[in-house]
């Protein structure tokens, strides 16, 4: 029997019942997720070589900074390094057995071995940006680099000091895994031969130099622990022993990604240092600074355009104040990817003006160069896209479309030859 419905509730709508709930998931603590985000986090680290593009474009930008520089200043080598520069022989060797730095170049005084060190750094530096042997070619151009520097420190516009700081954190990573020469030999699966002949050639250079005491027990201790570390690496890659390749990939990817946070520590540290002291000074807090540089002749490869510039008060101000807060902000905006992003573009074009207006073309390069860290992977990829393209355009061979005899069709080859006629029985015959 029906149960017949309370008075007032007739023409409602009775509401279904509830299917039953099931138990509530247990949450996971505070505790729980932060171990477990830090186990994913360490196995990337370990496991995988991050930033492998942003590490490729710093290993071009300043290879490629430091070989166009010597090739520009190769009329004025002997004054700038070599046996004719002002920072005389005596000079040189004092300051160097006072700080132990390292060069190559006050291990002999004849201008041949001089010239030898010079050609050598032009060359370490052309086949680092092609990525042949990235390893031993970022230790070959870090002592080159320092052999050439530390001979005449007072020589550079700044540039050179950041080029010397980003060759030896650059020997950390592994900035040859894309864009390289290594990369596409690994590709391919071709064996490496000339590593072997190579490895054993530096050793052997690595011997005379200490037989010879041109090097400090310091630097012997550093190059040789850094020369078996190469072989052992290319030894484990063909015969990988137990457990013993899995380590070294670990330990690799880790000097990997410090060699990275160096860089990155490196350029944030610049901005910053930049901007605070820029702060403290007068003429940047009254919005004028930019105007001196223009107005000087040293630093006017454009005159006419510089002084267009300076006579422009509102632009000038506009300039100062942005300079001084690009550079305060950039290590702030690492917290958002977007406002990482555009202030990447407001300090590329501060570089490339101070290239263009101010005639300092390596320093603004160097400084590129370091950048090069915190560029988007999109924007690196969308690049190299762009660069199999073009690639794959230039080589492209034009196909030759031949018809047999007798046909009727019109034949036209890659060179637009005039149709061929009907009976003629050659496509190559003139009508």
């Amino acid at each position: 029997m029906t149960r017949p419905a309370p008075q007032g509730t007739r023409g409602a709508t009775v509401p279904r019942p509830r299917a039953p709930v099931p138990a509530a998931r247990s949450r996971r603590s505070p505790f729980a997720a932060a171990r477990a985000a830090l186990r994913t986090a360490v196995a990337r680290v370990t496991g995988s070589v991050l930033g492998a593009r942003q590490a490729a474009a710093v290993r071009i930008g300043v290879a490629g900074t430091w070989g166009f520089y010597l090739l520009r200043e190769w009329p004025h080598r002997a004054e700038l390094y070599g046996p004719g520069s002002p920072w005389g022989w005596d000079l040189a060797q004092r300051l160097v057995s006072g700080n132990g730095a390292f060069t190559a170049l006050l291990w002999s005084r004849s201008e041949a071995w001089f010239t030898c060190v010079y050609v050598l750094a032009l060359l370490v530096s052309f086949l680092l940006v092609l990525g042949w042997r990235t390893r031993t070619m970022s230790v070959l151009f870090a002592l080159a680099l320092l052999s050439l520097q530390n001979r005449s420190v007072f020589v550079g516009d700044g540039g050179d000091n950041l080029l010397h700081l980003l060759a030896l954190y650059l020997c950390l990573t592994r900035c040859g895994q894309v864009w390289s020469l290594d990369a596409r030999r690994r590709a391919l699966g071709r064996p490496d031969r000339a590593g072997p002949w190579l490895w054993g050639l530096l050793g052997a250079a690595l011997l005379a130099a200490r037989l010879s005491d041109r090097l400090t027990p310091g630097w012997t201790l550093a190059l040789a622990a850094t020369w078996a570390a190469l072989g052992a690496w290319w030894l484990l890659a063909r015969r990988p022993l137990g457990e013993t390749r899995a380590l070294a990939d670990i330990l690799g990817n880790l000097l990997h990604h410090a060699g990275l946070l160096l860089l990155m520590a490196q350029t944030c540290l610049v901005y910053a240092t930049a901007g605070w002291y820029k702060i403290q000074g007068s003429r940047w807090q009254d919005g004028t600074a930019v105007y001196y540089p223009l107005e000087l002749d040293s630093f006017s490869p454009w005159p006419a355009l510089s002084h267009a510039l300076a006579a422009h008060g509102t632009l000038i101000t506009l300039l100062t104040y942005g300079t001084v807060f690009a550079q305060v902000a950039f290590p702030f905006s690492l917290l958002n990817r977007r406002a990482k992003n555009v202030l990447i573009i407001v300090l590329v074009a501060e570089h490339l003006g101070i290239a263009f207006l101010l005639g300092l073309p390596f320093f603004s390069l160097a400084m590129l160069a370091a950048d090069a860290v915190f560029l988007p992977t999109g924007f690196l990829r969308a690049v190299e896209r762009g660069a199999h393209r073009l690639t794959r355009r230039l080589t492209r061979r034009p196909r030759r479309r031949t018809v047999p005899d007798g046909s009727r069709r019109t034949a036209r080859s890659t060179d637009h030859e005039a149709p061929v006629r009907p009976g003629t029985g050659s496509v190559g015959a003139a009508p």
